[in-house]
Protein backbone atom coordinates (compact mmCIF):
# COMPACT_ATOMS: atom_id res chain seq x y z
CA UNK A 1 0.00 0.00 0.00
CA UNK A 2 0.74 3.90 0.07
CA UNK A 3 2.37 6.04 2.79
CA UNK A 4 -0.08 7.13 5.70
CA UNK A 5 0.29 10.91 6.72
CA UNK A 6 -2.22 11.91 9.32
CA UNK A 7 -2.84 14.74 11.82
CA UNK A 8 -2.51 13.62 15.61
CA UNK A 9 -3.40 16.45 17.44
CA UNK A 10 -5.61 16.92 20.93
CA UNK A 11 -9.17 16.35 20.19
CA UNK A 12 -12.47 14.06 22.19
CA UNK A 13 -11.78 10.66 20.10
CA UNK A 14 -9.19 11.23 17.54
CA UNK A 15 -6.34 9.49 18.93
CA UNK A 16 -8.34 5.97 18.63
CA UNK A 17 -9.86 6.96 15.06
CA UNK A 18 -5.97 7.74 14.02
CA UNK A 19 -5.36 4.01 15.82
CA UNK A 20 -7.67 2.67 13.90
CA UNK A 21 -6.82 3.51 10.91
CA UNK A 22 -3.30 2.63 10.97
CA UNK A 23 -4.02 -1.04 11.99
CA UNK A 24 -6.96 -1.47 9.21
CA UNK A 25 -4.20 -0.75 6.07
CA UNK A 26 -1.26 -2.11 5.63
CA UNK A 27 0.59 1.06 4.97
CA UNK A 28 3.95 0.68 3.64
CA UNK A 29 5.10 4.04 6.37
CA UNK A 30 3.50 5.99 8.60
CA UNK A 31 4.44 9.76 9.73
CA UNK A 32 2.22 11.26 12.59
CA UNK A 33 2.42 15.23 12.12
CA UNK A 34 1.98 16.16 15.86
CA UNK A 35 3.17 18.10 19.07
CA UNK A 36 5.08 17.10 21.80
CA UNK A 37 1.83 15.73 23.66
CA UNK A 38 1.42 13.70 20.86
CA UNK A 39 4.33 11.47 21.49
CA UNK A 40 2.27 9.73 24.01
CA UNK A 41 0.62 8.18 21.07
CA UNK A 42 1.84 4.44 20.88
CA UNK A 43 2.42 3.90 16.82
CA UNK A 44 3.84 -0.21 18.00
CA UNK A 45 6.57 0.34 15.58
CA UNK A 46 4.72 1.09 12.54
CA UNK A 47 5.61 4.95 11.73
CA UNK A 48 7.26 7.79 13.01
CA UNK A 49 6.31 11.15 14.33
CA UNK A 50 6.94 14.50 13.25
CA UNK A 51 6.95 17.18 15.11
CA UNK A 52 6.36 20.79 15.86
CA UNK A 53 4.52 22.96 17.98
CA UNK A 54 1.64 23.89 16.68
CA UNK A 55 1.73 27.31 18.66
CA UNK A 56 4.08 28.80 16.60
CA UNK A 57 3.28 30.72 13.50
CA UNK A 58 2.07 29.03 10.54
CA UNK A 59 5.05 29.03 8.56
CA UNK A 60 7.42 28.02 10.82
CA UNK A 61 4.86 25.24 11.74
CA UNK A 62 5.17 24.27 7.51
CA UNK A 63 8.84 24.46 7.82
CA UNK A 64 9.14 22.21 10.36
CA UNK A 65 6.84 19.23 8.71
CA UNK A 66 8.35 20.29 5.19
CA UNK A 67 12.46 19.88 7.08
CA UNK A 68 11.07 16.23 8.85
CA UNK A 69 9.69 15.09 5.60
CA UNK A 70 11.70 15.66 3.04
CA UNK A 71 13.71 12.86 1.67
CA UNK A 72 11.36 10.57 3.36
CA UNK A 73 8.44 9.48 1.46
CA UNK A 74 9.10 7.37 -1.01
CA UNK A 75 6.70 7.82 -3.54
CA UNK A 76 5.00 10.66 -5.66
CA UNK A 77 1.33 10.33 -3.26
CA UNK A 78 0.45 9.88 0.13
CA UNK A 79 -2.50 8.87 1.92
CA UNK A 80 -3.74 11.93 3.83
CA UNK A 81 -6.20 11.84 6.79
CA UNK A 82 -6.88 15.00 9.08
CA UNK A 83 -9.45 13.51 11.43
CA UNK A 84 -7.74 15.47 14.15
CA UNK A 85 -6.52 18.84 14.58
CA UNK A 86 -7.23 22.40 13.28
CA UNK A 87 -7.88 24.06 11.00
CA UNK A 88 -4.18 25.69 11.62
CA UNK A 89 -2.72 22.10 11.46
CA UNK A 90 -4.16 21.03 8.35
CA UNK A 91 -3.18 23.55 6.25
CA UNK A 92 0.32 23.30 7.35
CA UNK A 93 0.13 20.02 6.55
CA UNK A 94 -1.33 20.47 2.92
CA UNK A 95 1.05 23.27 2.65
CA UNK A 96 3.85 20.90 3.05
CA UNK A 97 3.07 18.45 1.14
CA UNK A 98 2.94 20.74 -1.71
CA UNK A 99 6.03 22.48 -1.60
CA UNK A 100 7.56 18.85 -1.41
CA UNK A 101 5.51 18.37 -4.65
CA UNK A 102 4.16 15.26 -3.28
CA UNK A 103 0.03 14.37 -4.47
CA UNK A 104 -2.36 13.44 -1.64
CA UNK A 105 -5.75 11.42 -1.26
CA UNK A 106 -7.93 12.30 1.77
CA UNK A 107 -8.57 8.97 3.83
CA UNK A 108 -10.72 8.31 6.34
CA UNK A 109 -12.01 5.41 8.57
CA UNK A 110 -15.76 3.87 8.09
CA UNK A 111 -17.89 1.72 9.15
CA UNK A 112 -17.30 -0.46 6.24
CA UNK A 113 -13.43 0.35 6.26
CA UNK A 114 -10.91 3.12 5.19
CA UNK A 115 -12.31 4.97 2.16
CA UNK A 116 -10.88 7.88 0.01
CA UNK A 117 -13.24 11.18 -0.19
Amino acid sequence: MTELIACLSTGKGTWAHVSSLIEKADWKRVFLVTNEFGLRFDLKGKGEFIVTDFDKGIDSVVSDIVKQLNRKLKGLEVALNLASGTGKEHMAIISALMKLGVGFRLVVLTKEGIKEI
